[in-house]
């Protein structure tokens, strides 16, 4: 970031992303193109937030907009090896991501360009959550934690608003050194593209199988969610998920060949670790060797804790451990996980009609995630599922789709495949579009029963994404006589 102004900067891939990137390089002098294979039509939303300085490239890739580029700032969805960028790489042309791009930017202190860091002498760093399932919600309680506890945060990145946005906005309102934390939730995809990308405190949730469109194996997406700890060193701080056996390989694999290691933390279900455990229903905080100055005690009962769950249960353990680690009081802590309400899409509440409970999990879009939320309920479940299938292997839900799931309703692409892998276990229903599989569900649910949407799948075969997904399902719910 030291030579920005003035430098031909392209952003590939508009969105959220892109659009953050393109707003900030420019409001810091750089000379901005974005181009995307989308049209301009299907883009139409992030349009109009763009500043008219930046020059638009929409339905190609022009060989030029990257031969002539002195960087490239990719937004997470774009795969590195697209033919352009690998080809640009190839010739030298720095290539890094939004996430490293915003985290840059929001660390780096300069009389010349005038780029001051964002946080406030003697404070500041970056909390970053990353995991399979469950990232956005702990992101969003640590969020909830430290601003309880006191702290000016900026919220953001794959959890719904760029970082550089966010980033943007502060200092287009002249907020520079104001800020004593950034707390992001970080993807695969965003890890991908990291350089010096460096949280003060990290967290990986969990690991289970996603994104195999993308991946090739588990192992590598399991080396890209790690990536989050790559830059980690003495002063820093990671907590992981002791009951995960893929999070815990992080350590085993990745951390040991490392000469200098961030302080480990765990959070646990199980058993008693260093860090946050679950005992005889109470949460208890354990730091007492390693963090003297938070005390070996009962933090909460996990039936005071506002979002329920087994996964929110593991959710809340992982922003508590990072909370306290990062210097919030532990009063708002308890506080906070007595308050906090939870994330649309993320097993929500919806209504009851005639003795039955109607959720929304429509951020379920994995086998990992939609097993969590069949083991929050003991109520018989109708579960309606299906969309654009990532190479998931839904036999995996066989043993708990046969105990808990009175009957089956599909939509989408992968709903054929999904019939194959469960629909022996229990009644079996295809259903043309959402709404009517709300309309099926209600027809073979009794007093008592719970009908849930977690659909395993991607959304893009019927819907923008999964919140439009999840706003679909809770309007046809809510038409309900």
């Amino acid at each position: 970031m030291r030579n920005i102004k003035d430098k031909h900067i392209t952003v590939v891939g508009l969105a959220r992303s892109g659009k953050g990137a393109a707003n900030l390089l420019s409001e810091l002098g750089a000379i901005v193109t974005v181009t995307d294979l989308k049209t301009e039509d299907q883009l139409k939303d992030f349009i109009p937030g763009l500043k008219p300085s930046v020059r638009l490239v929409l339905g190609s890739h022009p060989e030029d907009i990257f031969a002539k580029a002195d960087m490239l700032v990719i937004s997470p969805g774009v795969p590195l090896d697209t033919p352009p960028i690998a080809m640009a790489a190839a010739r030298g042309v720095p290539v890094i991501g939004e996430l490293e791009l915003a985290c840059q930017i929001a660390t780096y202190s300069s009389s010349n360009p005038p780029v001051s860091s964002l946080f406030r002498e003697g404070r500041g760093g970056l909390l970053a959550v990353t995991g399979t399932n469950g990232k956005s919600t702990t992101t969003a309680l640590l969020d909830f934690m430290m601003k309880k506890g006191g702290y000016k945060t900026i919220l953001g990145g794959n959890i719904g608003n760029a970082l550089t946005e966010e980033i943007y906005k502060q200092r287009a309102k002249g907020k520079e050194q104001n800020v004593d934390y950034i707390v992001a939730e970080v993807s695969s995809f965003q890890l991908e593209s990291i350089k010096d990308f460096r949280p003060k405190g990290a967290s990986i949730v969990n690991i289970t199988p996603d994104h195999l469109d993308r991946y090739h194996s588990l192992e590598e997406y399991r080396n890209a969610k790690a990536r989050i700890c790559e830059n980690q060193g003495t002063g820093d701080f990671l907590v992981l998920n002791h009951d995960d056996p893929e999070t815990m390989k992080v350590k085993s694999e990745k951390l040991k060949v490392k000469s200098e290691n961030p302080e480990i933390y765990f959070f646990s279900r199980k058993e008693e670790v260093n860090g946050i455990y679950l005992k005889n229903g109470v949460i208890y905080c354990n730091f007492q060797h390693s963090a003297p100055g938070i005390p070996h005690s009962a933090l909460i009962k996990a039936d005071e804790i506002k979002i329920k769950g087994v996964h929110n249960l593991e959710n809340a353990m992982a922003a508590s451990a990072m909370a306290l680690l990062a210097g919030c009081p532990i009063e708002a802590v308890i506080d906070s996980l007595k308050e906090f309400p939870g994330l649309e899409h993320r097993l929500e509440f919806v209504r009851e009609l005639d003795g039955v409970s109607y959720f929304n999990d429509s951020k379920g879009t994995n086998v990992g995630a939609v097993l969590k939320s069949l083991e929050s309920f003991a109520s018989p479940i109708i579960l309606i599922a299906g969309g654009r299938d990532k190479a998931g292997d839904f036999s995996l839900m066989r043993q708990l789709v046969g105990d808990r799931v009175k009957a089956l309703v599909l939509i989408g692409e992968a709903s054929e495949k999904m019939g194959k892998a469960l629909g022996d276990l229990t009644e079996t229903v295809q259903a043309k579009d959402l709404k009517e599989a709300v309309a099926v569900s209600r027809k073979l649910s009794a007093e008592g029963d719970v009908v849930l949407l977690s659909p395993a799948c991607a959304s893009f075969d019927m819907f923008r994404d999964f919140e439009d997904r999840g706003r679909q399902f809770k309007k046809s719910v809510m038409e309900m006589q």
